[in-house]
């Protein structure tokens, strides 16, 4: 099933509409938006990467910004609140925090995919407040409590 999502080019945005690589990805590819020249991270960096496009989601959805598995596996870089939400009522630019833990300096170009962006269903629930809840084998354990194996 194809719906629409609407995406918004920014001023002096030159770069391709977020789009999904293959006919079976999951997640649309987010690029770098950095008109003003390329940034070089080294370790233990921290940046925020603007996008270049502000998106009007659809109702009930998010945008979940994820790693790339080459960006993360190979070189070293982690988005650190991944994934990201991006609410449907935000219509500010897209952003994504990036955080390199590499050794060597690695360097951010212009048009280089950075991130990919998941768009999934959210559910809104009521909210209740209880006396106690019902009862689970597992109960209240957690932090591993149940195993490696």
């Amino acid at each position: 099933m194809t719906r629409s999502i609407q995406f918004q080019r920014l001023p002096g945005n030159d770069l391709p509409l977020p789009g999904y690589a293959t006919a079976g990805a999951a997640g649309m590819d987010l690029r770098a938006f950095l008109p003003g020249g390329d940034v070089v991270f080294e370790h233990g960096t921290l940046r925020l990467i603007p996008t270049g496009f502000a998106v009007a989601l659809p109702p009930g959805t998010e945008m979940q910004v994820r790693p790339r598995s080459g960006l993360s596996l190979k070189h070293g870089f982690i988005i650190p609140n991944a994934p990201g939400t991006v609410d449907e009522d935000y219509r500010g630019e897209i952003m994504v925090g990036l955080y390199y833990l590499g050794i060597d300096p690695f360097t951010i170009h212009h048009g280089d995919r950075i991130a990919q962006a998941v768009i999934a269903d959210v559910v809104r629930f009521d909210v209740q407040e209880v006396e106690t809840l019902s009862e689970t084998a597992r109960g209240g354990g957690g932090f591993g409590s149940t195993g490696l194996s």
